[in-house]
């Protein structure tokens, strides 16, 4: 009997999709609930079908898992952000380490030794970076999942104490001044977002408005009413970004009050950041995933090493410290630029920065008869290019370390590494984004000469 939309069903669920829902089954197929938590019996409203899967919500909960507990914050389900605030983290720990198993074997076929996933000290206000919506009312939030209707937010479980005082100035400097959000149907309005960046190891932060004028209305109300919620601000800025569409964070950035730039430290190292630059929003478990990244690459100080997107240079510079020389190499001209002015700003000299295609680097290489001894990868989600796995490999590096923000894509890429004679020796999960679905893994690819002569 197929399984009809809007039906009542009994389920029991027995594990989790690579999403973090619960799967069940009825009459054999399955269905993903999302919500559930493995183990438990449930009563079941069937939302959507294809052919092979089903899509269901919880009706009622019939047996409820020890691990349930009830979500500390009241917009969890409708607003995106926030996945697991439902289990007790450490199912949430358990099922990423699962994810990442299950990856590994399903889509890249291999057999490879995970170890105990990396937890997070801290799984509340860990976020240094926030972005939220507004809108008219006015609300500051976060969009429902798959939407753009906002969802309020006063004080995000995840962010930062920072970011949640300056959403509590924003509207009372809209509602003050009677200042309209943008709406994105009609194009009218002033208001699109507030951007919040803390330095978590000095206190200080950037709070920037994105709105779709350079003009503002009572623009020393703004900065006071800011300065007064968030004494601990160091810079007030506003992006004006006109266009049309999701992009966030572009056009051009006005200094309103303060500094232009931010310094936040990690793993020892001191950066300057820009609303643009690119740093981990969760300093702490980012230093574990870095002290990974460098076990893994097993430096003596003789090594070259070279990093492919590098950002701007966190992974580089770290790798420095500890090698004869680095490179790292980045597509993005803005990234690079600040790659370089963080080595300048911390010292470090055998370190060099490429702007380069990743597809390309190698050519680059040879032509100057570098040959690198350990490549270090921390590609976007989609992962590496089928190409650039060539490429590495062409390079003939002893180890390959390889950074993933998405065990499927991870996966992937390393059973096409073992195409080539790089065995992955060891997975790491890190649970970088406590509470949400995301994990990130660093694993280990050694060279086997016979495989890859």
């Amino acid at each position: 009997m197929p399984i009809i939309k809007n039906e009542l069903h009994t389920v029991t669920v027995a594990g989790y999709s690579s999403d973090g829902d619960g799967v069940a089954r009825i009459d054999g197929q399955v269905v993903f609930v999302k919500g559930a938590i493995d183990g438990e019996t449930l009563r079941v409203q069937i939302l959507r079908t294809t052919k092979a899967v089903a899509w269901a919500k919880i009706a009622e909960i019939i047996t409820p898992s020890p691990l349930r507990q009830t979500p500390a914050c009241k917009a969890f389900g409708p607003c995106g952000g926030c996945d697991f605030l439902h289990m007790d983290y450490s199912e949430e720990l358990r099922l990423k380490h699962t994810r990442v198993i299950d990856a590994l074997a399903r889509v890249g076929g291999l057999r490879v030794d995970v170890r105990p996933i990396l937890g997070a000290e801290r799984q509340e206000h860990y976020r240094n970076k926030a972005i939220f919506a507004v809108g008219n009312g006015p609300v500051t939030g976060f969009y429902r999942r798959r939407s753009h209707q906002i969802i309020p937010v006063d004080a995000c479980l995840i962010q930062g104490d920072t970011a949640n005082r300056a959403t509590l100035a924003l509207r009372a400097w809209m509602s003050d001044h009677n200042v309209p959000a943008y709406d994105e149907a009609t194009g009218e309005g002033l208001i699109r977002n507030l951007f919040v960046r803390d330095a978590q190891s000095t206190g200080k932060a950037a709070v920037c408005i994105v709105a779709t004028k350079s003009t503002l209305p009572a623009k020393t109300a703004l900065i006071d009413v800011i300065r007064h919620h968030c004494p601990e601000a160091v810079s007030i800025l506003l992006c004006v970004n006109p266009a049309p569409g999701n992009v966030v964070l572009r056009g051009k950035f006005l200094t309103l009050w303060g500094d232009e730039h931010l310094t936040d430290t990690l793993s020892g190292l001191h950066f300057r950041l820009s609303p643009l630059s690119f740093f981990q929003v969760n300093p702490a478990q980012a230093e574990r995933l870095y002290a990974q990244a460098l076990t893994y690459a097993n430096l003596t100080g003789k090594e070259v090493v070279l990093d492919l997107y590098c950002g701007t240079g966190t992974i580089t510079l770290l790798l420095a410290k500890h090698a004869k020389h680095a490179i790292g190499a980045e597509i993005v001209a803005e990234a690079i630029r600040d790659a370089r002015e963080n080595a300048e700003a911390n010292d470090i000299s055998n370190v060099e920065f490429l702007l380069a295609d990743a597809a390309i680097v190698s050519e680059t290489l040879k032509s100057r008869a570098l040959t690198p001894d350990v490549v270090v990868v921390d590609p976007p989600r989609k992962g590496l290019a089928p190409e650039v796995i060539d490429q590495i490999a062409d390079l003939a590096p002893e180890r390959v370390v390889y950074v993933s923000c998405d065990p499927a894509t991870l996966a992937r890429d390393l059973g096409l590494f073992a195409t080539l004679g790089y065995v992955t020796t060891e997975v790491t999960p890190v649970d970088m984004f406590p509470r949400c679905a995301h994990v990130e893994c660093v694993a280990q690819l050694v060279r086997t000469p016979s495989l890859s002569a």
